[in-house]
């Protein structure tokens, strides 16, 4: 009887080998190798380096910019301080919520301290569901040139212009939103800088 059942599992057996094989093994290698490949910058997180080539961050998850010379990021709630990538969350407050309308009153309150004027857009006081949007609007970024320009010596036309080149549109013409990558755009601004300054 023993036999009989051990020979009635090994099909079972067999078949849980060969499918761990495939899908735990081969699978995601072959895939992994494509992506290598295929899109070599993205599969390996989409990091940036400043002109040494140390790393400065990943194009796909949001840093905290404070400085008046920089463009400021979407609000973040993940984690304690804000824009921990090890705990992507979003505040799960509701609409009606008194923390909730606390924390945009403030956020409105800095922006108007920064001199924004006018209606703010969404992304500029509220926080996503990851907390580590790396994107802003157009209008959250064109609101913020004045404060560049003016920190940076720069002509504010020209920090528009800069934030026009820098935003890219939805995929096909309808996939997405128009944004502006916030550490692309920065870097960008660095670079300007470096070659104004010599």
């Amino acid at each position: 009887m023993f036999t009989e059942t051990l020979r009635a599992l090994r099909p079972t057996a067999v078949l849980l080998l060969l499918v761990t094989l495939v899908t735990g093994l081969l699978y995601p290698a072959a895939i992994t190798g494509i992506a290598q490949v295929a899109l070599p910058v993205q599969a390996n997180g989409s990091i940036l380096s400043d002109t040494r080539g140390n790393p400065i961050g990943s194009a796909l998850i949001a840093q905290n910019f404070t400085g008046p010379r920089y463009l400021h990021p979407r609000p973040s709630a993940a984690g304690k301080d804000g824009y921990d990538a090890s705990s992507s969350a979003a505040t799960n407050l509701a609409p009606g919520s008194k923390d909730l309308r606390d924390a945009i009153a403030k956020r409105v309150s800095t922006a108007r301290a920064e001199g924004m004027t006018g209606d703010l857009p969404a992304d500029l006081v509220t926080t996503s569901a990851s907390g580590l949007d790396p994107d802003l609007s157009p209008e959250a970024a064109f609101l913020q040139a004045p404060r560049i320009a003016k920190a940076r010596g720069l002509d504010v036309a020209k920090v528009k212009s800069l934030i026009a080149e820098q935003t890219e549109q939805p995929v096909l013409g309808i996939i997405g939103e128009p944004h502006v990558n916030v550490l692309l755009f920065n870097r960008q601004l660095d670079m300007l800088s470096a070659t104004t300054s010599k």
